[in-house]
């Protein structure tokens, strides 16, 4: 099979990924939207979190020219992103039971707010905990996550539940388990993963239907420009400044 043909293979699976997760999950998607409007209006702060690579649509999010200024990652050290080394420590500390409680803990985040919870296979301890201790302190949770891997692995989390367990609203990505879209002769195993496309998609457009439901409340979203337009910079900086007890990343 030819590369092109094989980069054509990626984008075909990427366009059906996201065309079904449009069709399940667009209500889903939809009161999501309505819940962060609603957090938004009342004061409370939003917040994103995902380990490993269901990091970067968290980060995909937060502090970005089109997107809601109010919107902050939870950090969780060593856990978001790749940067760490040896990569591997990442994905170990997704299995460390009591960090997830400790970082809401000493955090900023309180009863009121919404945090979204990212995780591809939702199976390991750190985004379970992180789900189930938010709720707990008061914090609402929004779940985006393969429900699939709830069908067809077993739990990481001393409770045998996955992160759909302990979520107000779940958004399922749909990614089927393994995240590889493609596979070919002579190569050994699946490749070209498409979960990072389809929820960093799903994140954008809870937070597009976010505006549009602010919109219809009679509130002004707080949007950020982008900073390479004329006028970009002035303008996050009045619209920062308008809501800086949201915002944490500073």
């Amino acid at each position: 099979m030819s590369d092109q043909t094989l980069a054509n293979g990626f984008f075909d699976a990427a366009i059906s990924l996201l065309q079904k997760v449009r069709e399940a999950a667009g209500k889903d998607i939809a009161a999501a939207g309505t819940l962060l409007a609603r957090t938004v209006e009342e004061g409370g702060r939003i917040f994103a979190f995902g380990a490993g690579h269901s990091s970067l649509p968290a980060q995909d999010v937060v502090y970005r020219a089109g997107g809601l200024a109010v919107m902050n990652l939870l950090p969780v050290p060593g856990a978001v992103g790749v940067d760490v080394r040896p990569a591997t420590l990442g994905s170990a500390l997704e299995r460390v039971d009591g960090l997830a409680s400790a970082v809401l803990d000493t955090g900023p985040a309180r009863s009121g707010d919404l945090l979204f919870v990212i995780s591809l296979s939702g199976r390991n301890a750190l985004p379970v905990e992180m789900a189930s201790h938010a709720r707990g302190l008061g914090i609402k949770v929004v779940g985006v996550t393969s429900v699939a891997y709830a069908h067809e692995t077993t739990s990481r989390h001393s409770s045998g539940t996955f992160l759909k367990d302990h979520c107000d609203i779940v958004l399922d990505s749909g990614i089927p388990v393994g995240d590889a879209e493609l596979t070919t002769d002579g190569v050994p195993a699946p490749f070209a993963p498409a979960s990072t496309v389809v929820t960093s998609a799903i994140m954008q457009a809870v937070v597009a239907s976010a505006a549009g439901e602010l919109v219809a409340r009679g509130v002004e979203p707080p949007l950020l420009r982008s900073g390479n337009v004329d006028g970009g910079l002035a303008w996050n900086d009045t619209v920062m400044e308008r809501y800086a007890d949201r915002i944490f990343y500073r």
